[in-house]
């Protein structure tokens, strides 16, 4: 059982694309206010649930907080490691294979939430609740 839930998690990572990290000069901390940014970093190849967390997490940013979107006080954006001018902006946040960050800056100060685990957890199998959790993080770091 073991050995078949490894498998399961090296194939998914495989197919998220975990690949080369790459470089990036355009990092999305380039405003200076205070913002909510949530990140979505990709491979070159995605499964079903790497499509489903970007789907969900920009339908909750676009729908719930179009306002603040707006007023560049939430910012969304997706980064394809995959690609060479994204390496730094990979590296800072450790990422190899696709991942969901919802960051809070206040001051000029990072707070980082890697919501990874909760979205490939939720995602495909509950939406529902993965909208609802990714609502009331953005909200709770707009405070």
């Amino acid at each position: 059982m073991k050995a078949v839930l490894y498998v399961c998690i090296v194939l998914i990572a495989t197919a998220c694309g975990n690949t080369k990290k790459s470089k990036t000069t355009d990092s999305p901390h380039q405003e200076r206010k205070d913002r909510v940014e949530v990140l979505y970093f990709h491979g070159k190849q995605r499964c079903l649930t790497c499509n489903a967390i970007e789907k969900l997490s920009k339908e909750v940013v676009d729908s719930l907080f179009a306002k603040e979107l707006k007023e560049g006080r939430v910012i969304y954006k997706t980064i394809d490691i995959s690609e060479k001018e994204n390496e730094v902006l990979a590296d800072k946040y450790e990422v190899t294979w696709s991942s969901l960050f919802i960051n809070k800056w206040k001051e000029n100060k990072e707070t980082p939430v890697n919501m990874t685990e909760f979205a490939f957890t939720h995602a495909t199998g509950s939406p529902a609740t993965f909208k609802e959790r990714v609502k009331k993080k953005i909200e709770e770091q707009l405070k």
